[in-house]
């Protein structure tokens, strides 16, 4: 890292990002701004994205009579997908995604937008 250059990271809620330890951190290295994701927010989250492809494609209805059973399904679910790796391209345009969160925010106070 160049002298002066600062660096953003975009984190989730996750309660460990936010514990006094880290805070401290963070305050002995001003050139570090951490961002973080909405709540609810869990699409912006590549590995959250992941976690629901395996959910709805693999192990939501199936039936595993052990963990061994389990363990194997989602190996197998892993290893088909990453037999055919695809990059992952936002289609949203930063419009489009300011305007769902502009809405989503109306609708949490009670208020209407166009």
């Amino acid at each position: 890292m160049a002298v002066g250059q600062d660096i953003h990271l975009i984190y989730d809620n996750y309660s460990s990002h936010k514990t006094p330890a880290v805070q401290a951190w963070l305050a002995k290295h001003p050139q570090i701004h951490v961002h973080f994701t909405p709540t609810s927010g869990s699409w912006l989250n590549m590995v959250e994205r992941l976690f629901r492809d395996l959910t709805e494609n693999r192990l939501r209805r199936g039936v595993f009579r052990s963990v061994d059973e389990l363990e194997a399904a989602i190996h197998e679910y892993l290893a088909r997908h990453n037999a055919k790796p695809k990059p992952f391209i936002w289609t949203a345009t930063h419009a489009d995604i300011l305007g769902k969160v502009a809405r989503a925010k109306a609708a949490l106070h009670g208020q209407q937008t166009r």
